[in-house]
């Protein structure tokens, strides 16, 4: 398959993945059907808004408007089949770690494409997976999870340096691309499992 293709069909189940995600949290907050769209727009093309930036490209949901549909398919979903899916606890936090890694994947992928070395396309798929989460805390006027809790950009950074190890010994793009995805929710989920987190930096008092 052809590594566009394969980029493109990562930014599509990423983008429904986080904004499912990102809608989720605008109704824990009880924002309106707007209001939810707006946060799952955030959530989904955020991070990759930030990364086309930096690499001089135009961003990637400015070429095509299924992002946008994509995200108003994710709003109807939670909208109509919510109630449902609410009693599945972990639901929501899987919807996040799918799109955590697809999100990772398709950063490093698109970075490697514009001739980026391996070490630049690892910070740019961490930036793609999780700044949007960041955008969305800030319009939920919540603190950021990556600054806090459980291991979240780390997962991105850790899957990446999978994948530069993988590629490194001649293993195929697709290969590369489902290890990495399967190493990145495994150490977040793995993480939230067992309440591993960065240590915490201690206030230097005088």
């Amino acid at each position: 398959m052809d590594q566009d293709m394969i980029i493109y069909i990562i930014e599509l189940l990423g983008t429904f993945a986080f904004a499912i995600s990102g809608i989720r949290h605008a109704a824990a907050k009880q924002f309106d059907w707007f209001g939810g769209y707006v946060c799952g727009v955030a959530v989904a093309i955020g991070g990759g808004t930030i990364r086309d930036v930096m690499l001089g490209t135009t961003p990637f949901w400015m070429t095509t408007p299924i992002y946008l549909i994509c995200t108003g398919v994710a709003l109807l979903t939670v909208a109509f089949f919510g109630r449902w899916m609410e009693p599945l606890k972990n639901a929501w936090f899987v919807f996040d770690t799918l799109g955590l890694a697809l999100f990772t994947i398709a950063g490093i992928q698109k970075s490697i494409a514009f001739g980026q070395p391996f070490w630049v396309a690892i910070i740019m798929g961490c930036i793609t997976g999780s700044a949007g989460g960041v955008i969305r805390d800030v319009l939920l006027n919540n603190e950021p999870v990556i600054f806090h809790k459980e291991i979240y950009a780390m997962a991105c950074v850790l899957g990446g340096v999978v994948y530069w190890g993988l590629a490194d010994w001649g293993i195929s793009t697709e290969l590369c691309a489902v290890v990495s995805f399967v190493v990145t929710c495994l150490i977040r989920f793995l993480a939230v499992r067992y309440h591993i987190s960065l240590p915490i930096l201690k206030e230097i008092k005088e």
